[in-house]
């Protein structure tokens, strides 16, 4: 078993930033890959950003490329999503999610991951 916490979310500005973070506990040693998504009212949940805890390459959704960064403090188990210039349409509830066990397919389709948090709400105003 992973569990997750997500925290960090808050109301900001339009323009300003944001760090979410997501702490990981149980069996993180088996977590092999680790995203966060998105889940706007109304909408289906979205792939944001991922990584592999194996490898450097880093993934992100075309939408926030260049303002997003996902890092990891492998030491405290914890993966964070900074974001910056921030926008009203990243207004959103935001979650990470984990991977157990190899797997080389996509990193967008929330059904690959096996363990969620509870989601963390980033409000930005216009």
């Amino acid at each position: 078993q992973v569990q997750l916490v997500e925290s960090g979310g808050g109301l900001v500005q339009a323009g300003g930033s944001l760090r979410l973070s997501c702490a990981a506990s149980g069996r993180t040693f088996s977590s092999y890959r680790m995203g966060w998504f998105r889940q706007a009212p109304g909408k289906e949940r979205e792939f944001v950003a991922g990584f592999s805890w194996s490898g450097g390459s880093t993934y992100y959704a075309d939408s926030v490329k260049g303002r997003f960064t996902i890092s990891s403090d492998n030491a405290k188990n914890t993966v964070y999503l900074q974001m910056n210039k921030l926008k009203p349409e990243d207004t959103a509830v935001y979650y990470c999610a984990a991977r157990t066990g190899y797997y080389s397919g996509t990193y967008y389709t929330p059904s690959t991951y096996d363990y969620w948090g509870q989601g963390t709400q980033v409000t930005v105003s216009s």
